[in-house]
């Protein structure tokens, strides 16, 4: 059984900064692509960062690209997303994914997930 577990959301007024973790149990955990996916009250379920089993440079949404910032330790089988200059838009439940084989930013390619983490930015 593979677990993910998130953690670091919260409170921030617009124009912090607040950095979430994802920790993967129950197989190795550099054979998977890892994914942060966000949903907002009313609104579908969207692609945020993405990076390889590998690690290296992550993949952005147009939205969060320039501000934030995906890495991974595969030593430590944890997925980061550190978020900088945060909006009020930002506000959502903020999702880790696993993912064997298939298309980074695509939600439905994606083996696991976690139960998520909320994030709220204030005006």
């Amino acid at each position: 059984q593979v677990q993910l577990v998130e953690s670091g959301g919260g409170l921030v007024q617009a124009g912090g900064s607040l950095s979430l973790s994802c920790t993967v149990s129950g197989r190795t955990f550099s054979v998977y692509t890892m994914g942060w996916f966000r949903q907002a009250p009313g609104k579908r379920r969207e692609f945020v960062a993405g990076i390889g089993r590998s690690g290296g440079s992550g993949y952005y949404a147009d939205s969060v690209k320039g501000r934030s910032t995906i890495s991974r330790d595969n030593a430590k089988n944890t997925v980061y997303l550190q978020m900088n200059s945060l909006k009020p838009e930002d506000t959502a439940v903020y999702y880790c994914a696993a993912m064997l084989s298939g298309t980074m930013t695509s939600q439905y390619e994606y083996d696991f997930w976690g139960r998520g983490t909320q994030v709220t930015v204030s005006s």
